[in-house]
């Protein structure tokens, strides 16, 4: 009954993007500054304000810094601009998201390897899961953004605050289709632990039977 709810409860969230929160127009329409350089990806822009003093870390209502503004407009020239400026890399807004966890939500590998570069913890706390952005990224089967996460040295094992972990998130909230097979397959060939169950002790193998998902079924057993 519990391991119900709880599946219910993230369901009910819908997906890892859903807990993240773009900057609205209203946002946007009071963006002066490096927030609106990063919006609009003016790199040029941003090492100009950069070069006057102008605070790299300041953020809006949302506690967004404009790292964040860039990585959810997808403007890789602007998080670099940013990056190399000194930005904090690691900071997180609000909603406690960093700029790696929005790229892997967006399903973006290039930003995602690009905020590593940049120095982004790959084993940073996100979301009000107490997540990862590897678990966030193995519940969407985003399966590329998942192989660079650990090439990145991504923690494998995090157990977030729902009592999952990436493997068990692939297996668990995905829909069994070939996104999430590849998404186990990564895991697993990188040594995820099979062995780890939820809070019921429920394997990824014993979820993956219970849900009929033979591909992932092979991988796990």
């Amino acid at each position: 009954m519990l391991r119900s709810l709880i599946i219910a409860a993230a369901l009910a969230f819908g997906s890892a993007a859903h807990a993240q929160t773009a900057p609205s127009a209203s946002d946007i329409a009071s963006y002066t500054g490096l927030h609106l350089a990063a919006h609009e990806g003016r790199a040029d822009e941003i090492n100009r304000l950069i070069a006057q003093g102008h605070d790299l870390n300041a953020r809006d209502r949302a506690g967004r810094t404009p790292a964040h503004v860039a990585a959810f407009a997808s403007h890789d020239d602007a998080v670099t601009a940013l990056g190399t400026g000194g930005a904090d890399m690691n900071a997180l807004e609000n909603r406690v998201y960093d700029v790696l966890t929005i790229a892997a939500v967006a399903n973006d590998p290039e930003l995602v390897s690009l905020a590593i570069q940049l120095g982004n913890k790959t084993d940073l706390i996100t979301s009000v899961y107490d997540g990862t952005a590897l678990i966030a990224a193995a519940h969407l089967g985003h399966h590329d953004v998942v192989a660079r996460l650990v090439t990145g040295g991504a923690p494998l094992d995090h157990v977030n605050n729902l009592g999952w972990t990436a493997l068990i998130e692939a297996v668990v909230l995905g829909d069994g289709g070939s996104d999430h097979i590849k998404t186990v397959e990564i895991l697993v060939q990188a040594g995820a632990d099979k062995t780890i169950g939820d809070r019921d002790g429920v394997t990824p193998l014993q979820h993956a039977k219970a849900r009929g998902y033979a591909e992932m079924v092979k991988l796990l057993q």
